[in-house]
């Protein structure tokens, strides 16, 4: 598959809030997310260990803010700074709330650098909170330093949407608490404000019922494909207890973040139903699933798990006092409830017209639920499928339809598209990027996605609350992955969710993230440099032709100042600068980074072999699908790795992948390095797309043919027993050709069985050992 405190307080509902005019006169400043309005001042101002922050006295949540902002310099070992309450005798940083300023948004604040001071204005708190994370970028710019001078400036901002998101899944891999206080630390530094923290699937049910404990004790736990063996554990799984939820939820709620938690249903019930089987239609008890993808488990509708669901609600929003509960609605395939004869005789007592129609009938009655007890109901974009409650917020995953259609009936929605801000879709497709979906994601795509679809008018556009990014954790096994995942692409839709539209700048972006990304560093976060790795680029038959490649590095981001060695050793801001194709002599080993023009490591160094073998030799990556189909997955030798490597792309759906251009002229065999994996997918309607290949041994072959997927067979290459080692090699003989031509590489095996796929596929010059 993919509190708005402060709202209720002001009594907003979450409508848009739109910028005000683009940054004039606006000085160089490392800000992520770009403020509404920059002016540069005249002369500056200089913040060292003497320099006091000052607060109205007897202001508790302006004391909050401060002290966040002295705490977060001391972290990055910056000015040490006190808060008083005390007017100071000398210049100082000053915190005040003032009903009068004159941004009036909520969220919004002055920051103003004199040469007097600094002073914070806001009218509420979270505006204290932001216009604190300002300053504190304005003092990190420049790295870790106990004096720092900063430029003149007024700073007059405000976000443009009021729901600005995160989801974390905590289902599919489990992340501790520490390691999700880390990400809601990070999304207070972006001003990023909603964490959906999805909690119930059917891979694992992670909240504490106290009143139903089957949940936990059964519910929370799953025994993994391949249990016990290379490492994957016996069992995977956990849960978080009320009193960590509780803990979570206060340590959020102070970073001015909101936790809105979700519970799935109707579909995506395999876990629950695991503790409870009555809750199900059919009564059986499954076990925890350990497929990806779509499950058939749905509950029942009849009124012992109505009850329970309204219990299960109670008791989650005691914990979550955010005005939205989550309520899933999403990839529920009614397989069961066709079948189920006391569900069809539901659907006839109720004068519905099918299971769509009993599927909106379920949502709107927990809608009604929450809210009776003053909540709202969010859901994905499903529960507009046989009606919605009015009171329903829709948010939109399929594509922007679902928020186009869901706020042209008057609905607030959400927009949270896949694949565009679905975050477990790999940065590049580059060889050494982390395992996830594709198509890749990158940096420039997720900035420049737009959360106000072109389709609405201004009134409907007013239902739009904001954006979300989906951090879904099928194949992000730890929280390496994860923060993998979201960074830096939450600098992006932290920028798409609070900075006006016109503000919103590509290459002004880009030269803001060096001093983000030494704030990562100081963190110890985990940051993807996908977007500015250096590929290289050459024609490879050429070069095997001639023995000369004429080589070019470039970078996803077209930023950055690349520089290379060609002896091997390590590129450093010193090296040669790459300003125009390179010409060398095979074999030659190239080694390219990217720096800031300041210096900063902004992509770690790439390296890449130019001889024979390597250029005969495509990984998994550089392997493409053959024609019918473009899914893919990046997926790691077991469910529940623990380490980033290896990892192979592969085609659930086809068991082919196409070799492209191979210069075939002298080659004698082929080698062929294989990974057996678990064929842990669950398609539901989609497994009749599945194509199979029918095998003419009894384990299956690896089949090459040339040219086209039906063209001559070129090689035959056996597998093994499926009980045999997990990682293997296939090698053999390949008829002679001549020429340039695509191989298309086919497994051959049975598709009730393991998947297979490849690590590296090497074209030899020599005969088969």
């Amino acid at each position: 598959m993919r509190t708005i405190r402060y709202m209720l307080c002001l009594g907003l509902l979450g409508h848009a809030v739109m910028g005000q005019a683009a940054t004039h006169a606006a000085p160089t400043l490392d800000l992520i997310p770009m403020p509404a309005q920059v002016a540069k001042g005249q002369g500056a101002f200089e913040v060292n260990a003497q320099t006091p922050v000052v607060i109205g006295a007897g202001d508790a949540q302006a004391k909050l803010s401060a002290d966040y902002l002295v705490a977060q310099l001391a972290q990055g070992h910056g000015p040490a700074l006190k808060v008083q309450d005390t007017p100071a005798g000398a210049p100082a940083i000053v915190f005040k709330r003032d009903a009068s300023a004159a941004v009036t948004s909520p969220e919004g604040y002055l920051l103003d650098v004199t040469p007097q001071g600094i002073r914070i204005t806001a009218r509420d708190d979270a505006g204290l909170f932001y216009g604190a994370v300002t300053l504190w970028q304005l003092l990190t710019a420049a790295g870790d330093k106990n004096d720092v001078k900063l430029a003149a400036v007024h700073i007059q901002d405000q976000p443009r949407f009021v729901w600005r998101g995160l989801m974390l899944d905590s289902v599919r891999h489990f992340q501790t608490t520490d390691e999700i206080r880390t990400i809601i630390d990070q999304m207070a530094l972006h001003k990023l404000n909603v964490l959906h923290w999805h909690l119930t699937d059917d891979q694992g049910w992670r909240i504490e019922i106290k009143r139903y404990p089957e949940l936990t004790r059964i519910g929370a736990w799953r025994t993994p494909p391949g249990a016990g063996a290379d490492g994957e554990p016996k069992q995977y799984g956990g849960f978080y207890t009320q009193d960590e939820i509780r803990q979570m939820v206060a340590y959020a709620a102070e970073r001015h973040v909101t936790i809105v938690p979700e519970l799935d249903m109707p579909g995506h019930a395999q876990a629950a139903v695991a503790a409870y089987p009555e809750l199900g239609v059919t009564g059986k008890r499954p076990a925890v699933s350990t497929d990806w993808g779509v499950n058939p488990y749905l509950y029942n509708t009849d009124e012992h798990t109505v009850q329970f669901l309204e219990n299960v609600l109670d008791e989650v929003m005691t914990l979550f006092p955010s005005q939205y509960i989550h309520l899933g609605g999403d990839e529920a395939i009614k397989d069961q409830w066709q079948a189920s004869a006391p569900i069809q005789a539901k659907i006839h007592a109720l004068g519905l017209k099918d299971e769509n129609a009993l599927q909106s009938w379920m949502i709107e009655h927990f809608g009604k639920y929450l809210a009776a007890h003053g909540r709202r109901l969010i859901g994905w974009d499903e529960i507009l499928e046989g009606g919605v409650p009015p009171s329903a917020t829709v948010m939109s995953w399929r594509g922007i339809k679902g928020a186009v259609d869901a706020a042209r009936q008057g609905h607030d929605v959400v927009l949270s598209p896949a694949p565009d801000l679905y975050f477990d879709s790999v940065q590049s497709t580059r060889d050494d990027e982390f395992s996830g979906r594709l198509p890749a994601m990158d940096l420039a795509h997720i900035y420049a996605f737009e959360a106000v679809p072109k389709e609405l008018n201004a009134a409907q556009a007013k239902h739009v609350l904001g954006l979300q990014a989906n951090v879904w954790t099928e194949h992000l096994p730890t929280i390496r992955h994860v923060q993998h995942a979201i960074f830096p692409r939450m600098d992006a839709i932290a920028e798409a969710g609070w900075s006006t539209k016109s503000a919103r700048k590509w290459n002004s972006f880009v030269a803001r993230l060096p001093a983000q990304f030494e704030r990562y560093r100081s963190a110890g976060v985990e940051v993807a440099d996908s977007a500015f790795a250096p590929s290289f680029d050459f024609d490879r038959n050429a070069a095997i032709a001639t023995g000369k490649a004429k080589l070019s590095l470039s970078n996803q981001a077209h930023a950055g100042v690349l520089r290379y060695t060609l002896d091997g050793s390590e590129p450093t801001a010193s090296s040669p600068r790459y300003t125009q194709p390179l010409a060398v002599n095979l074999p030659t080993t190239v080694r390219a980074a990217t720096f800031s023009t300041g210096g900063t490591v902004l992509a770690s160094a790439r390296e890449r072999m130019l001889d024979r073998d390597s250029l005969l030799t495509r990984n998994s990556g550089e392997l493409l699908n053959c024609p019918g189909s473009d899914f893919t997955l990046r997926v790691q030798p077991m469910p529940d790795a623990t380490g980033v490597a290896p990892v192979y792309n592969l085609n659930v759906f086809d068991a082919c992948r196409r070799y492209p251009t191979a210069r075939l002229d002298g080659v004698q065999s082929i080698r062929v390095d294989v990974a057996r994996l678990p064929r842990n997918y669950a398609l539901a309607h989609e497994a009749k797309l599945v194509k199979s290949h029918p095998a003419a041994t009894a384990h299956g072959e690896l089949v090459v043919k040339r040219d086209r997927c039906d063209g001559p067979i070129v090689a035959t290459l056996p597998l093994p027993a499926v009980d045999g080692p997990r990682n293997f090699t296939l090698q053999g003989a390949m008829a002679p050709t001549k020429g340039t031509h695509d191989l298309c590489l086919i497994f051959t095996s049975p598709i009730e069985g393991p998947l297979y796929a490849i690590d590296k596929a090497a074209l030899r010059v020599e005969p088969t050992p």
